[in-house]
């Protein structure tokens, strides 16, 4: 048996609470009555795809929406609509990260964007009292900035690669149980975090 000395955490509801049933009632204010079909926890259209790993620009993202829309709305409503799905930072989670890397080493891996990057990082000394959350990780992923996202087995190849770990070394916690798939597929050991559980109330010594 491999003994565990790596831990990916996700972002979203793992770290950071969100929601995507704000975020779509928001869209559905805007007219897309068909949200469901756009975005949600477990797939994604072309437009948000192509957003979150960096393909297009913030601006083009605004304006495929608009044009999907009649160009009803402005770019300040869609990137409102876009960020209702951000609520906040779970700080006694944050905390527990200084305590557990001093055992294993943590890495973040996170299906985000430029927008909403902007929001979470700006927004994390105040609600937390920390300085730079990038540097609780010894890497962080962003799968903007690495143009990888999950579930794709790419995505994860590309972090074993570049962090020059061993899956079977290494704990995926995730909140969404295709990326869990995925990452245990490739012989990674996972959690799947519910909603009910929090990371620093999980037992490491059983991975």
């Amino acid at each position: 048996m491999y003994k565990l000395k790596n831990i990916i955490f996700d972002l979203g509801d793992v770290l950071y609470d969100i929601s995507y049933e704000k975020t779509k009632k928001a869209f559905v204010g805007l007219g897309f009555h068909d949200f469901d079909t756009m975005f949600t926890q477990f797939t994604v259209d072309k437009v948000f795809e192509d957003l979150e790993t960096g393909k297009i620009t913030n601006e083009d993202f605004y304006k495929t929406l608009q044009n999907k829309n009649n160009h009803s709305d402005s770019e300040i409503d869609i990137k409102n609509a876009w960020n209702q799905i951000l609520l906040g930072w779970r700080k006694p989670s944050i905390e527990f990260l200084h305590q557990i890397s001093r055992k294993y080493h943590v890495y973040l891996l996170s299906n985000t964007n430029a927008i909403h990057q902007e929001v979470f990082l700006n927004s994390f000394e105040k609600e937390t009292g920390f300085v730079n959350f990038n540097s609780f990780f010894i890497k962080p992923y962003y799968s903007h900035e690495i143009h990888l996202r999950k579930p794709n087995k790419n995505c994860f190849e590309f972090i074993l690669k570049d962090a020059q770990i061993v899956a079977q070394e290494t704990l995926f916690i995730d909140d969404s149980f295709n990326n869990i798939n995925t990452a245990k597929e490739m012989g990674f050991k996972t959690h799947l975090l519910l909603q009910h559980e929090l990371i620093e109330n999980l037992n490491y010594d059983i991975f």
